[in-house]
């Protein structure tokens, strides 16, 4: 058994004041998420528990750079008593588990395919709408401009850079991911999680209009 206390508490202390919505309580519920996936659907846990921690060190919405992000995931996995195949098995978690404006890695692995649903998990339901305005503020992004068309089939600078809003983000992103689930538990856990996006963003066109009853077309795709 390895113990990762020492991984842990290092990601805390990087994380914890993180004001993007990928902050140490969002990587933590992701651990968490992924051990209980991990325990239905098999896996190493071990693995799948290194991986969830380290899974947002790298992102470059995280880092100046996708240099500076990968030589912080390669310092982190220095320290961990993991084997050197171990090691690239959890990197390639690591860096191939993200959404990317839908130009994403097919995965094969399963200890992956765990961790990649238990992150999307939490980026929809309440605390991933809840996260998404978050992020969306700190980039400056308006909470909904009906003149900002939804991005389709973009690329993965134009996803991150584009203007955008934080309604589209649901577009975007957050509605597509209950039928990107790659385990069966991911399937089950999503379907509460995007009927609530879907009650939500009912109410919100409603509010929109003043509350006349008037339901707000949903953004027109580019």
């Amino acid at each position: 058994m390895i113990n990762i206390s020492l991984l842990e508490q290092k990601i805390k202390n990087l994380f914890l004041n993180e004001g993007t919505g990928h902050d140490w309580f969002h990587i933590d519920r992701v651990r968490r998420m992924a051990l209980y996936i991990c325990q239905q659907e098999g896996g190493n846990h071990e693995i799948v528990e290194a991986a969830a921690l380290l899974h947002d060190v790298p992102d470059e919405k995280l880092n100046h750079s996708k240099e500076e992000g990968i030589a912080k995931l390669n310092h982190l996995l220095d320290e961990l008593p993991f084997s050197a195949e171990q090691k690239k098995e959890i990197a390639d978690i690591v860096l191939h588990i993200s959404f990317k404006g839908g130009n994403e890695t097919k995965l094969t692995n399963l200890n992956a395919k765990i961790v990649r649903d238990a992150d999307r998990l939490d980026a929809i339901g309440a605390i991933g709408i809840a996260r998404t305005f978050a992020y969306g503020g700190s980039k400056g992004n308006p909470i909904y401009n009906p003149e900002y068309k939804v991005r389709n089939q973009i690329t993965e600078e134009e996803y991150r850079n584009q203007p955008t809003s934080v309604i589209n983000h649901f577009y975007e992103k957050l509605l597509k991911l209950k039928d990107l689930m790659t385990t069966e538990t991911g399937k089950k856990l999503a379907v509460e999680k995007h009927e609530f996006m879907e009650i939500f963003l009912k109410q919100f066109y409603r509010e929109w209009n003043n509350g006349t009853g008037m339901e707000q077309e949903t953004p027109k795709k580019v």
